[in-house]
């Protein structure tokens, strides 16, 4: 910039000349200030996701790659409201327990039965937004060990459509008794609030599907 072109004004100056960015530097933002348009070298496209990838963090570590973080996720459909929420497998491997966005709630990750009790049945069963398999059960009870693996099958089959409760009737004498179970095992399927379809004794796996595909109709 010529020298005549430039008039001192105490550590500021009058010109409204703009340098250009220099190449290689980036895109270059012009905003006014007391000596005109001045360029700010902006980061390039390669230099920003070099520094994402540094800044970002999980759980107190760094990530290899946001992207790849992101990538690497699951869609978790809430039980309770129906919002889908996408969890970074990296969280789940660590024992972390996710929930939901929107309203706050527990999600089911791992295609595990839930257990409920007296004091979470109403919310997690009832208020339920999916239809919901309740395996009614006790320690002691042996057609109930053995119904087990089918349960915990259809939980792993069915995430995400059905949720897969288990209530000890031992341990929750006002649910067993406001739902009369007698009999155990005895199956509950739920839907809106309401018992829609009930199944006492070890049943085959094709006949409580049979019956939850109804509940899905």
């Amino acid at each position: 910039m010529p020298r005549e072109n430039v008039r001192p004004l105490g550590k500021l100056c009058t010109s409204q000349l703009a340098r250009p960015p220099r190449v290689g530097v980036g895109i270059g933002i012009a905003i006014d200030h007391f000596c005109g348009p001045i360029p700010i070298p902006m980061p390039t496209p390669i230099r920003l996701q070099r520094y994402l990838c540094r800044a970002s963090l999980v759980d107190g570590r760094h990530s290899r790659d946001t992207m790849t973080a992101m990538a690497d996720a699951e869609i978790i459909t809430c039980p309770a409201c129906g919002t889908g929420n996408r969890v970074p497998r990296v969280k789940l491997t660590r024992g972390l327990r996710p929930v939901c966005g929107r309203c706050g709630a527990r999600l089911e990750a791992d295609g595990k039965p839930l257990t409920v009790t007296d004091a979470t049945f109403a919310a997690d069963v009832e208020r339920s937004s999916l239809p919901v398999l309740v395996d009614a059960w006790a320690p002691w009870c042996g057609p109930c060990r053995m119904v087990a693996p089918v349960i915990d099958e259809l939980a792993a089959e069915l995430a995400g459509r059905i949720r897969v409760a288990k209530l000890n009737v031992d341990e929750n004498p006002q649910t067993a008794a406001r739902f009369n179970l007698r009999s155990i095992p005895t199956l509950l399927v739920m839907k809106g609030g309401r018992e829609i379809a009930r199944m006492v004794g070890a049943q085959p796996k094709a006949a409580i599907a049979q019956q939850l595909e109804r509940a899905l109709a």
